[in-house]
């Protein structure tokens, strides 16, 4: 019997795990007191609901076709080449449409008879709505402050422009949207931010040593705007990938090869390794050995190396492996260099200008190439090809001490 009373007071902590759900329920039964649920359905008529409604549906109507009207009359804009006008009336678009269904949302909510929570409640939404259409639309001018930016730096250098310009505009939609966030915490909710502020000094250095490769990435991404060892457009080569540079961001680069890969390059690791630079070189070099038969007289190899020079001196050449500033600057090269295996040698060598135009390069070859084979074959001149030759013991072209003749047999009688 004594132990009766033991065990209902080891029972007691049991009774913990419903006291949750009752402070939940007191909770929510505190709320609907303040709210009032009951005065809220009393106080209103019918018609004060369908006016709210009402109010709802006109909002979003009035909102769509502002929206619309803002984007017709932005493309006007943009097809009488007014820029700056037409991404002012387009960044409008949007916000303007969340802006009028607040307008109309507040008209009808503003004659319902409210508890004072609850148009408290809806006093802050109100101003969230509205506090998301400025900073939305500041998001949206960020086009303009490019475009006149881009202007302005074009003026002086282009390339610079596309490598900047990308840094800029990502920056400054940053920096809005943070200001925007912290704006929302304190002036809606009711946050303090400065107690959020002075803790991210500790959670800055925390976040500085867990993302160390992402600082490296940016601070790499700097060095490359300043260096400009590369800009937006230009041909590269890193580690075993050629094609042409599409972006150049905080973190990384945007190669886009030639086969259509898109290959990310961590910009940190661009600034300690080496990268070839295509688009800058002020020429395209070109290297080949042309090859002819070992039994072409002297005469004939004169004349092949002859051809070779005229060919790249005459109107239809000249212009794009001579330099027109300084013609002795990297003039073409014709000599003949070598005695290979199998064939006599002619190297040449020559510069194509400009060095940008690729593909100009590619068909200044073949046309230099057909008109080499059609002079060689004019002059009677044979390309050589891999050969052997077989001489035969008895040829009397060229006798071959392998046996020896009848008249020495003789003398030594034999």
């Amino acid at each position: 019997m004594p132990i009766l009373p033991v065990i209902s007071k080891t029972a007691m902590p049991a009774t913990t795990a419903p006291a949750v759900h009752h402070s939940l329920q007191s909770l929510l039964t505190h709320l609907a007191n303040k709210i009032r649920l009951e005065d809220l359905t009393r106080q209103n008529h019918f018609y004060n609901w369908l006016i709210l409604l009402g109010a709802v549906f006109l909002g979003v109507a009035a909102g769509r076709v502002a929206a619309n009207t803002l984007r017709k009359i932005g493309e006007h804009l943009e097809a009488r080449k007014w820029h700056f006008q037409a991404l002012l009336v387009q960044g409008a678009a949007g916000p303007g449409n969340l802006f009028l269904f607040t307008l109309f949302f507040l008209a009808g909510i503003s004659q319902l008879h409210l508890a004072p929570a609850l148009r408290g409640i809806l006093a802050r939404t109100i101003l969230l709505l509205v506090a998301v259409v400025f900073f939305w639309y500041l998001f949206n001018l960020v086009s303009t402050v490019e475009l006149a930016l881009k202007k302005f730096i074009s003026r002086h250098d282009t390339a610079l422009t596309e490598q900047l310009l990308p840094i800029v505009r990502k920056t400054l939609r940053i920096f809005i949207t943070i200001i925007g966030a912290l704006f929302i915490l304190q002036d809606v909710f009711n946050r303090d931010i400065g107690s959020w502020l002075a803790g991210l000094g500790i959670a800055g250095l925390a976040v500085s040593l867990a993302a160390q490769d992402s600082l490296k990435n940016f601070f790499g991404s700097i060095t490359l705007l300043f260096d400009r060892p590369y800009v937006v457009g230009h041909w590269v080569a890193y580690q075993g990938f050629s094609g042409t540079v599409e972006e150049i961001g905080f973190r990384s680069t945007r190669l886009r090869l030639f086969d259509g890969t898109l290959v990310t390059i961590p910009n940190s690791d661009i600034v300690n390794s080496s990268v070839q630079n295509y688009s800058l070189r002020p020429y395209i070099r070109r290297h080949l050995n042309i090859t002819i038969p070992y039994d072409t007289p002297v005469e004939k190899t004169q004349q092949a190396v002859a051809i070779i020079k005229d060919i790249l001196n005459t109107l239809e050449f000249r212009d794009h492996v001579h330099d027109p500033i300084n013609p002795a600057l990297f003039p073409p090269r014709v000599h003949f260099n070598d005695f290979n295996a199998a064939s006599l040698n002619i190297q040449v060598y020559y510069y194509f200008r400009p060095a940008g135009d690729y593909w100009g390069y590619m068909a200044y070859n073949e046309c230099f190439n057909l008109a080499l084979m059609q002079a060689y074959t004019q002059a009677g001149i044979e390309f050589s090809f891999p050969t052997q030759t077989l001489y035969l013991a008895g040829d009397p072209k060229r006798k071959l001490p392998l046996f020896p003749d009848s008249d020495t047999q003789a003398n030594d009688g034999t």
